[in-house]
């Protein structure tokens, strides 16, 4: 097995580690490879603080946020939290998290803008550099390998490049990778509503025609996610539980089921979204988010520390993330297989 030379790699090379996007996926790469001591940079596109949806996060979570060193600063005491969500899928039951010694577990109501900004910040104040606002334009390659990009701010040399700017794979398209699809075309469309009515959990309820997500955000604020297997969404929708709040914004996202068929390769990883998408009833696009982007920055440092060659580890990542994609694929097909038209 031939593993290439990291110390010359390193030596031409303006940093270990560029990482492209700040969101969760990039952050956690990005803190996991500063802890372990790797010189890291984060080319973002936006200024923060930035608006995204919040998020619905289980408590499983936590550990990740602890490991981090990201806890205290995210999963602050004002944040609602709920022990678990209630189904209408056929027939209607409450799904708890569970319970230990400690008490019961309870998911997290996250605002993202605040997040997001807690997760970059830790990161630079573990010596991440963070070039924002700054965008990609174009790779840049060394024979076989990706070893660098040019941005709008220049070109920027490195070991290795992690794309964590999400679904649009931008990646995996400059490299002209194979994006596999398992699902039909599937639009999740989403929106807010504010004022004030009764809603102590989480709720998803299915119908003849989808599914419904809905929550409560924050204190007078509540979000809704439609995804309708066969039936366009009118922009004016809003759930009827909702019907006594004042819609503020909509939006749309391609969830789609879809994987980078080669997630890594020479001198580069896929992360997050980028990597692959799921639709939201898969219930853990931030978990998913978080936990590649550690585990691609384990990866990276075994690679620099020479614990693993790299072709090694790059195809130790590749079956790791296929794995949980395709064990994901199952379960929502065992799930969608109870609906009286499930996506086809």
């Amino acid at each position: 097995m031939v593993n290439f030379d990291v110390k010359s790699m390193r030596s031409e090379a303006a940093t270990d580690v560029l990482i492209l996007g700040a969101g969760p996926a990039g952050t956690a790469t990005a803190i996991q490879c500063a802890q372990a001591g790797l010189d890291v940079a984060i080319v973002e596109r936006e200024q923060f603080p930035r608006d995204r949806p919040g998020e619905t996060l289980h408590p499983g979570i936590e550990p990740l946020l602890q490991q981090l060193g990201v806890a205290e600063q995210t999963l602050t005491p004002d944040l609602l939290r709920h022990p678990g969500i209630w189904v209408q899928w056929n027939q209607a039951h409450f799904v708890p998290f569970g319970k230990d010694d400690t008490g019961v577990w309870r998911g997290f109501q996250i605002w993202r803008a605040d997040f997001d900004a807690a997760l970059l910040n830790h990161a630079k104040k573990l010596g991440v550099k963070v070039l924002q606002p700054c965008y990609p334009t174009a790779l840049l390659l060394s024979a076989d390998r990706v070893a660098g990009v040019k941005t709008s701010q220049g070109a920027l040399h490195s070991t290795f490049v992690v794309d964590a700017t999400g679904s649009h794979h931008w990646l995996a398209r400059q490299l002209k990778l194979p994006i596999t699809y398992y699902s039909p075309r599937l639009i999740a469309r989403y929106g807010y509503a504010t004022g004030e009515i009764p809603q102590s959990s989480p709720a998803i309820a299915a119908d003849n025609q989808g599914w419904t997500w809905t929550v409560q955000v924050r204190p007078q604020l509540y979000q809704w996610t439609r995804l309708s297997f066969n039936q366009q969404i009118d922009k004016r929708w809003i759930p009827p539980e909702f019907a006594q709040l004042q819609p503020i914004r909509t939006n749309a996202a391609d969830v789609t089921w879809r994987i980078v068929e080669q997630p890594a390769g020479k001198g580069y990883f896929l992360v997050g979204d980028a990597a692959s998408v799921l639709d939201p009833a898969a219930s853990h696009g931030v978990l998913k988010a978080i936990m590649s982007g550690m585990m691609a920055g384990h990866i990276i440092t075994q690679i620099f520390n020479h614990a693993q060659p790299e072709q090694i580890a790059i195809q130790a990542y590749n079956h790791w993330l296929h794995t949980w994609f395709h064990h994901d694929i199952q379960k929502l097909k065992e799930l969608y297989a109870t609906l009286p038209t499930p996506p086809q």
